[in-house]
C-alpha cells in the first residue's frame, strides 16, 4: 500500500484506532481529506491519516516488548525467496528493510499495505551527514 492508496472509512478507522462513526463525522465536517468514487462513496488517501497519528504511535493492542527502538510503519514490499524474506516498511517517508525468515512472514501474516513495527536492536549507532 503506497501513499496514493485509497482506504474506505472503515479501513481508515481501523488504522487510526478510532470508531467508524468518528471517521464519518470527520468526513462530513471536512476534517479529513477524501476523494469520491464515481458512485459517490468517500475514500481516504493513506497519507491523509498522517496528521492524525502521533509521531511514533504504536497501536494499543501491540504486545509490549523491552526494546525501545520501535518504528511504526506500513509494509510496502514483501519478497519471499526460499527460506528468507525481505520486508520493507515505510516509516514517515523513510524506508526500513529487514531480512527475516519466510516462516516469520507467514506466521505474522505480513502483507503489503498492513501496519507493522520494526524493532531495532543494536549495540552501536552511527551518524552520518549527507
Amino acid at each position: 500500500m503506497n501513499s496514493s492508496t485509497l482506504l474506505t472509512p472503515r479501513q481508515a478507522a481501523e488504522k487510526l484506532g478510532i470508531s467508524y462513526p468518528a471517521v464519518k463525522h470527520w468526513i462530513l465536517a471536512g476534517r479529513i481529506r477524501t476523494v469520491k468514487t464515481p458512485g459517490g462513496h468517500h475514500r481516504i488517501p493513506l497519507n491523509a491519516l498522517d496528521e492524525f497519528l502521533p509521531a511514533g504511535a504504536i497501536p494499543a493492542n501491540t504486545p509490549r516488548i523491552s526494546g525501545r527502538n520501535q518504528l511504526l510503519g506500513t509494509v510496502v514490499e514483501v519478497v519471499v525467496d526460499g527460506l528468507l524474506a525481505k520486508v520493507v516498511l515505510d516509516v514517515g517517508g523513510q524506508r526500513v528493510t529487514a531480512i527475516i525468515t519466510a516462516d516469520a512472514v507467514r506466521d505474522l501474516a505480513i502483507q503489503k499495505g498492513e501496519t507493522a513495527i520494526a524493532l531495532i536492536k543494536a549495540t552501536e549507532v552511527m551518524i552520518a551527514r549527507p
